[in-house]
């Protein structure tokens, strides 16, 4: 394996380390102290800016015309549907939750693959897709409905799958980007499109946050989500995708439940309970062989 893979994979776990703890993170300042969609906009415009700055420091780079329709469609999937479904399904719901329902994304792949990129699927892949989604709709429809903080775990869950969806999408769409722009140029715009495109929605919410009156607290919290979970995260897969396939940056996404278990349970802002043990063990088998490859005689 060359060393530019191995940089790969490692982006994508540390990727995955920050958006387990923060499945926990930044459900505790929500909707107390900003809402689901005033975040989604403080994400933006934060990371955003940060991108921003740094191409000044980067040789610029034009897209070329034919690239404008992926651009666009990638940033509304990764930058405005997706955010917004998962931090207002997180706001809904619970981290373990969402740390679960995430964990569909490498099936969407492997689906949007299928139909999108030709890309076969074998009789095992058909198993783990069936055992994935059976475990999503074991924890939509037989989950607690109301949960510490969790007002709307049904609808809180929808959102995940969605948040899933587009993020899977997003991914596949944004491979071909990846490999041809510097990932600095490509986020900068990514980000502009995706806050022009959620301003309508979220702007109210945003303007509504005390922002003199926040507590510490709260305050690292929306710091770790702009810095560490959208510039660090974005920035990390978008390399990671330069050098890996979409699907091997999807896998990893397994790993986030477990580490955003642990967290949540050590601080005491979720719980286990049979039916999330239930999801957790259908999903985590549906990815397994979704993931597996027939090996030929």
């Amino acid at each position: 394996m060359n060393k530019y893979k191995v940089l790969g994979i490692l982006a994508t776990l540390s990727a995955t380390t920050i958006y387990g703890l923060n499945h926990t993170i930044a459900k505790v300042v929500m909707p107390d102290h900003i809402g689901a969609f005033g975040f989604v906009q403080l994400r933006l415009v934060g990371a955003g800016l940060i991108f921003f700055v740094l191409s000044l420091f980067v040789k610029k780079q034009k897209i070329d015309t034919a690239d404008y329709i992926r651009l666009f469609f990638a940033a509304l999937l990764g930058m405005c549907i997706n955010m917004l479904m998962f931090f207002k399904g997180l706001e809904l719901s619970t981290p373990i939750n969402s740390s679960v329902m995430i964990t569909l994304t490498p099936i969407m792949i492997l689906i949007l693959s299928y139909i999108f990129l030709n890309e076969k699927i074998n009789s095992l892949k058909i198993i783990g897709i069936i055992l994935g989604f059976s475990g999503a709709i074991t924890l939509i429809i037989y989950g607690k409905k109301i949960g510490l903080n969790a007002p709307n775990t049904f609808l809180g869950n929808i959102m995940f799958f969605i948040n899933a969806t587009a993020f899977a999408a997003y991914l596949v769409l944004s491979k071909p980007l990846s490999e041809k722009y510097n990932t600095i140029i490509l986020m900068k715009w990514m980000f502009l499109i995706g806050f022009i495109l959620s301003l309508p929605v979220t702007l109210a919410e945003f303007k509504n946050v005390q922002w003199h009156i926040l507590p510490y607290d709260v305050i690292w919290r929306m710091s770790y989500v702009v810095i560490c979970t959208t510039f660090l995260t974005y920035l990390l897969n978008m390399f990671a995708l330069k050098h890996i396939p979409p699907s091997t940056v999807g896998a990893f996404i397994y790993l986030q439940p477990i580490i955003a278990i642990v967290y949540a349970v050590l601080t005491g802002n979720d719980s286990l309970d049979i039916v999330k043990i239930i999801a957790i063990l259908l999903v985590f088998s549906g990815v397994y062989f979704a993931s597996s490859k027939i090996k030929k005689t």
